[in-house]
């Protein structure tokens, strides 16, 4: 049996498939624009509520906590929901939050805005990976969920360029209450077009939902080796460039490396510019060799590592702008290799735990970012802004969730191939 082949009860994909995961990826799309708003706004932020490093950072830090502890009871309600209900909820909140934002008198009110935002913003990913998963054949999912994460990074690009000419030619408010009329266009869009599943691919309906049943839906997915191995893939990858280009990117590059505000949002801009160009490459290749998922994820942590090394320990006041592009290249392959963690935990997971284990594996990465951001802010506030001594807590994560994948690796590869030959003896079995 090819592996190209549809398997039994796949979806059909085809236009319609892309048009109505189109809408949902617009959605996405929409919030990662509002999550990154921040990062191009960051000095801004700090001049008009007169904040430092460390209170700067809790903007952050306080949207990324909300946004990773939601993540398992978002699969959840996924699972259980729908998406189309999930994604019209997150809509709603983070585009509140957005407009929020624009119009806080204070610190205060900015920081509840920020919250308002991720709590919208954690319902939007882990649906649209289910909305990917309801629409196109498994074979196609790696591809198909880095599709996604490329929609992101379009998101994190117009607020790089876009946001932050509006911010810096209309002012904070305009700017930031104007982007928030895209959340109420994707909002129509999603309200009038978008379908959970195509005719004729229902999913079985769930059992009541008791709190009994959510403990087994969350206890058997973090069984799951595979589960857990995306979790920690997720972790190690993701944050060195989520924390780069939410917040400390552009301080790190205006003030610790001497460049002016717009050679500094070009360097972002090559961040993002390289993340959609890695994450086709990436896609292609999972999808095609099964076996590359691991090799390509700890590669992309040891050229992080060892990029990040160079450029902080540069025997100079400035590291040079090649070594800097260098390392802005080599960021943008970070969002594509997190990814590739929930290519280990979904083969390890029946459909009806997809969303609880995508929302499990979704957390890793924004509970390293959590931490990164709020260590960096008080590293900079102890340290007289030592980027050096700052940026050093990139190196201990990335150590533990190495060590943590090297725990995990064969335990997964085991059970995924169990589960591969399971699922072939009940495909032959299957009456004609």
């Amino acid at each position: 049996m090819s592996t190209a082949t549809a398997l039994p009860g796949d979806p059909p994909g085809g236009r319609r498939a892309v048009a109505v995961w189109g809408i949902g990826v617009a959605v996405y799309f929409v919030a990662v624009i509002f999550r990154t708003s921040l990062g191009v706004a960051g000095l801004d932020a700090a001049d008009r509520f007169h904040v430092g490093a460390s209170a700067l950072s809790t903007f952050s830090i306080l949207q990324l906590l909300v946004y990773a502890g939601m993540q398992i009871p978002v699969g959840l309600l996924v699972d259980r929901l729908g998406t189309k209900k999930v994604l019209t909820i997150g809509t709603v909140l983070f585009t509140a939050g957005q407009l929020g934002f624009a119009f806080s008198p204070s610190y205060g009110a900015a920081l509840a805005s920020r919250a308002l935002l991720g709590c919208g913003d954690a319902l939007t990913f882990i649906s649209v990976l289910r909305l990917g998963t309801r629409w196109f054949p498994a074979r196609r999912g790696p591809l198909v969920a880095q599709l996604a994460g490329l929609a992101g990074m379009a998101g994190n690009l117009v607020s790089t360029l876009v946001l932050a000419r509006l911010l810096h030619g209309v002012g904070w408010t305009a700017a930031f209450a104007g982007s928030a009329l895209a959340g109420v266009v994707v909002l129509v869009l999603t309200l009038l077009f978008l379908k959970d599943h195509p005719e004729g691919h229902e999913p079985e309906p769930l059992p009541h939902q008791g709190a009994a049943y959510v403990r087994r839906q969350i206890a058997a997915s973090w069984r799951e080796p595979g589960t857990r191995l995306g979790l920690w893939v997720h972790f190690t990858t993701q944050f060195p460039a989520m924390v780069f280009l939410l917040l400390w990117g552009l301080p790190f590059l205006v003030q610790a490396q001497g460049l002016s505000r717009a050679a500094a949002g070009e360097l972002l801009t090559l961040v993002v510019l390289s993340n959609m160009a890695i994450g086709l490459v990436y896609g292609q290749i999972i999808a095609r060799h099964h076996g590359a998922r691991l090799p390509l994820a700890l590669g992309t942590v040891g050229a992080t590592a060892v990029l990040w090394a160079a450029t902080l320990l540069y025997p100079a006041d400035h590291a040079p702008m090649w070594l800097l592009v260098v390392l802005c290249v080599v960021l943008g392959a970070c969002g594509p290799a997190s990814m590739i963690g929930f290519d280990f935990a979904r083969p390890a997971n029946p459909p009806e735990r997809q969303g609880t284990a995508s929302g499990i594996t979704n957390m890793g990465g924004f509970v390293a970012s959590m931490t990164t951001l709020f260590a960096v802010g008080v590293l900079l506030d102890a340290t007289g802004d030592d980027y050096t001594v700052a940026f050093s807590a990139v190196f201990l994560l990335q150590a533990l969730g190495v060590s943590q994948i090297l725990r995990l690796r064969r335990r997964a590869a085991r059970r995924e191939r169990e589960r591969l030959v399971a699922s072939r003896v009940e495909t032959v079995h299957v009456p004609a």
